[in-house]
């Protein structure tokens, strides 16, 4: 087995987490380990089973990314790569229903989908959407160009499956840590963000959510 971290700038993160995930090496975490720090660091955490030689090579892939990286850019990015957003807000909430085949709430031409699940807490209460164990996707700017951002909860044997959807439609994931604890079924919550045409990016977060399971 292996398990440790990779210490990355911002720019890095999403493009070395897709090389873990296509050598078939799990990312279990990510999130900071300080305040203000210049330039700001994310640790990644990485797990995997399997033949040595093969889990060594998955971590040497993620090592020549950063190096990759690192060569074409010695300095961190200090911004996103997005174009700037339409000055006013017109998202179709009927396209991104179209995609979800889930109904949400239109707000100053912003659009937002919440998909609850439940899980039984420590006390034994229910907890599920109105306490925040929920899925959600929040569309601001227009069809053509739009910005998406959200939180995927996850259980068991979820979570790798929905990282990897959503690198393949080149969705980044910006953090991936527990909100809770001694929660049943054990949820693991990931954020993501993304700028592209809006169905697009419903479409990527359909894809994620067809990894889970009902």
């Amino acid at each position: 087995m292996v398990m440790g971290d990779l210490v990355l700038f911002q720019d890095e993160v999403n493009p070395v987490m897709s090389a873990l995930l296509d050598a078939g090496v799990s990312v279990t975490a990510l999130h900071n380990h300080f305040f203000f720090d210049e330039p700001r660091v994310y640790f990644m955490h990485l797990g995997g089973e399997g033949k040595l030689e093969d889990l060594a090579a998955g971590v040497r892939k993620a090592l020549d990314k950063v190096a990759e990286l690192r060569a074409a850019a010695p300095e961190p990015k200090k911004s996103a790569r997005a174009a700037a957003l339409p000055a006013a807000n017109s998202i179709d909430g009927k396209a991104i229903e179209s995609v979800l085949g889930v109904q949400g709430q239109a707000k100053d031409g912003m659009y937002k989908v919440v998909l609850g699940r439940p899980v039984q807490s420590a006390c034994g209460c229910a907890v599920g959407k109105e306490m925040g164990v929920n899925t959600w996707a929040a569309f601001a700017g227009s069809a053509q160009l739009a910005v998406i951002d959200g939180d995927f909860v996850t259980f068991d044997g979820e979570l790798q499956p929905v990282l990897k959807a959503l690198r393949r439609a080149n969705v980044e994931v910006v953090a991936i840590h527990s909100h809770m604890e001694g929660e049943t079924p054990k949820a693991i919550f990931l954020h993501y963000w993304g700028v592209g045409p809006v169905e697009e990016l419903a479409r990527a977060v359909k894809a994620a959510l067809d990894t889970q399971k009902k």
